[in-house]
């Protein structure tokens, strides 16, 4: 096969090769439409579905309110009716009581008039001793129209038309949440979750970070803050969480619509202390040790169950309570476990005292950070500056020179830690 013929085969088969990545690339593309159009979709009949819930609920209860409005007038018109009409009733049987005597009494003065003339004067004496008794000039006084009830319904004519304008602008359909998840980095235990604004035009006041299984379908509040990152901790190694976030406007009290949700899980086992050391108290999750005042001038270094840390992760002492403090007290990070030890203030660690005093491989630096109390915490970062052989007693090894950064209330050290090891 000549040369020509080969080179032409190359470049067939290269344009071959070439074709298959250009349609696999486009097949790949095709999917990426598929899953916009099926979000797409997906989210407006949900979008319609919420609507058609919230405002038949909406009118549903409108028009309760509005019924139980209504009835509560009209016994109120009920109840005023009955009061206003109940003297007049009063009234009335007092007229129809004297209509009624004075009927008879007319009866009996007409029957007098018709007697004989023997029996005309006792007639009339009796009537007229009884037209006496009953107070002929005795009326009951009947209330004008002016001092008796006259009733009358007062509406505001203002509420149809505040109404309709609040109905009017009441919800809204947006395209685009105004924020979405920037960022989800895997931490020991946990993920830290960062968001970004992506309407300008938005101005945020609080934001809301919720996260929840993947087998599960009930979201929880991780973080309500004005932070644009919350790392979330207490998460099972290996297992699938979804994290979405909103925002909440400036002035306003209604949370936007939530961010696309975001899927992510944590290789990394969480911080834990080393159980079963009778010096110190451990909580369940075995992220908080309490050391016991009885051990004091005993007590050893507590170790982390494994070693968990890497570089390039923000390492975070909180001290939540303090006792009796030591000048052996510290917190910080070394490359081996040791046992017998009472201070990390040793070689082969760096470490930050309750003084602040900050020790490297034994040896204190000249820096000194603010004492840390209750309340205080102290943050261990370190990255990889340079790895480069060395010779460590005729065995080959590495020397690994780490940027430290310890911090301490609004102040911080940063400097480098040279660590040997043998390569075995």
């Amino acid at each position: 096969m000549s040369i020509e013929t080969e080179a032409l085969l190359q470049e067939a088969k290269e344009s071959i090769e070439a074709a298959q990545n250009y349609r696999s690339e486009l097949q790949h593309r095709v999917q990426g439409l598929d899953l916009a159009r099926q979000q797409i979709k997906g989210s407006a009949t949900q979008t319609r579905a919420v609507l058609v819930q919230h405002f038949q609920a909406l009118q549903g209860t409108v028009s309760r309110l509005l019924e139980e409005r209504l009835a509560a007038l009209l016994l109120e018109v009920d109840a005023i009716e009955q009061d206003s009409v109940r003297p007049l009733d009063d009234c009335q049987k007092l007229i129809e009581q004297g209509v009624s005597t004075a009927d008879e009494l007319l009866r009996e003065g007409e029957a007098a008039l018709r007697c004989g003339v023997g029996e005309q004067d006792d007639k009339l004496g009796s009537f007229t001793k009884k037209a006496l008794q009953i107070q002929l000039d005795s009326l009951p006084e009947v209330p004008s129209l002016a001092e008796v009830s006259c009733l009358s319904a007062q509406l505001d004519d203002s509420l149809l038309p505040a109404v309709k304008g609040r109905i009017c602008t009441h919800g809204s359909v947006a395209s685009h949440p105004p924020v979405q998840i920037d960022e989800l980095v895997e931490r020991p235990g946990g993920i830290l979750v960062r968001w970004c604004k992506v309407d300008d035009d938005f101005v945020a006041q609080d934001y809301r970070l919720q996260y929840r299984r993947s087998v599960s379908s009930h979201f929880e509040d991780a973080y309500v803050g004005q932070d644009s990152e919350y790392l979330v901790l207490h998460l099972d190694p290996h297992m699938e969480y979804l994290f979405r976030v909103c925002a909440r406007g400036d002035g306003r009290q209604e949370w936007s619509p939530w961010s696309i949700p975001q899927t992510a899980c944590t290789a990394l086992a969480p911080h834990e202390w080393s159980p079963g050391s009778e010096e110190y108290s451990l909580s369940s999750r075995r992220d908080i040790a309490l050391r016991n005042d009885s051990q004091l001038c005993g007590a050893g270094v507590l170790y982390s169950q494994a070693p968990t840390y890497c570089c390039r992760q923000t390492l975070t002492f909180r001290i939540i309570s303090a006792g009796q403090p030591d000048k052996r007290d510290s917190v910080g990070v070394c490359v081996d476990r040791r046992n017998g030890q009472d201070s990390l203030q040793r070689d082969q660690a760096v470490c930050i005292t309750t003084s602040g005093a900050v020790f490297v491989n034994g040896k204190e630096m000249t820096n000194q950070l603010p004492a840390i109390s209750t309340g205080s915490a102290v943050t261990f970062d370190m990255e990889v500056v340079n790895v480069f052989p060395v010779n460590i007693n005729n065995n080959e090894g590495a020397s690994v020179k780490l940027r430290v950064t310890i911090g301490s209330g609004s102040r911080e050290v940063v400097f480098d830690w040279l660590l040997e090891q043998c390569l075995q």
